[in-house]
């Protein structure tokens, strides 16, 4: 079964579920995906989160039994897992601009969240943003030494986050902090312990000949597993990366004939080579199967 009909019985599950305590891991499953990389493909894919499509839908079927029944705002409110009527009167004005109770007495018709139905984004895919299809590499494990940053997927926080994780980086020369590089000039960035609600850490360092049993605060030492990875060029200026991990997990991924293995993806950049930040050369590796 496809990516987007895997990810349409996710979906099915949701809309038996909206009135129950929905947990990420139990509805990813419904996919066959981790719930890390549930989110990030349902992300890439529609361009909202699985938390803002679970919220909307909620808050449009309780906008639909306000009209059409005449029970208590309190007991719509919790039947739609809001703890209090005042929160979900807040989520409601954020969202329609308009209180439960206002609504419920006016002839507005609100611009609710739809069913969606992923098949139709399938019709729809994105542009291959010129470009090249990517390499397929055999790759032997790479010991990494490098830096420790928390970011998080829910509302693109990563995309906003992680230059700034390269520029604190390299601001405190932490580059001079790891022993035994192998690879001076070039920089990697590793996505990797993915944790269920969206949170991940990513790693900005290097390359090293063995592990280092003393490591500076804040640093780690890891290994990106030996594999099979598919690479894509993301030369280009800053912020191109965005796009090209959007292009991956949005288009390229479900179309393709093959899954995201376990482990961490992850980015190099020839520093040498790049003028920051009108052009970077930069590769971008994710684990395929």
């Amino acid at each position: 079964m496809d990516y987007f009909k895997r990810i349409q019985c996710a979906i099915e599950f949701i809309e038996l579920n909206l009135r129950e305590d929905l947990n990420i891991t139990e509805v990813a499953s419904q996919a066959c995906f981790s719930a890390f990389h549930f989110q990030r493909v349902f992300q890439a894919i529609s361009g909202f989160t699985v938390q803002q499509y679970i919220r909307r839908r909620r808050l449009s079927e309780a906008a639909a039994r306000l009209k059409q029944s005449s029970q208590k705002v309190l007991d719509i409110a919790i039947e739609y897992q809001y703890n209090s009527q005042e929160a979900f009167t807040r989520a409601f004005e954020k969202s329609f601009g308009i209180t439960p109770g206002k609504y419920r007495d006016s002839d507005i018709e609100l611009p609710g969240q739809s069913k969606i139905n992923f098949l139709d984004y399938q019709k729809n895919t994105k542009g291959d943003l010129d470009m090249k299809k990517p390499v397929m590499r055999q790759l032997e494990t790479i010991k990494i030494i490098g830096h420790e940053y928390k970011t998080n997927l829910n509302n693109e926080q990563h995309y906003k986050e992680i230059p700034g994780f390269y520029d604190h980086f390299g601001a405190n020369e932490y580059f001079m902090c790891i022993p035994n590089k192998i690879a001076p000039g070039m920089s990697y960035g590793i996505a990797c312990r993915f944790e269920d609600d969206g949170a991940f850490s990513f790693v900005v360092g290097e390359a090293v000949g063995k592990e280092s049993k003393e490591l500076a605060e804040g640093f780690i030492y890891m290994e990106i597993p030996a594999g099979k990875y598919a690479e894509f060029d993301a030369s280009g200026s800053n912020g191109r990366v965005q796009d090209v991990r959007d292009f991956i997990y949005g288009t390229w991924l479900p179309n393709s004939n093959f899954e995201r293995r376990e482990g961490p993806d992850f980015e190099i950049t020839d520093v040498m080579n790049s003028s920051f930040p009108d052009h970077l050369s930069i590769k971008v590796y994710i684990p395929i199967e």
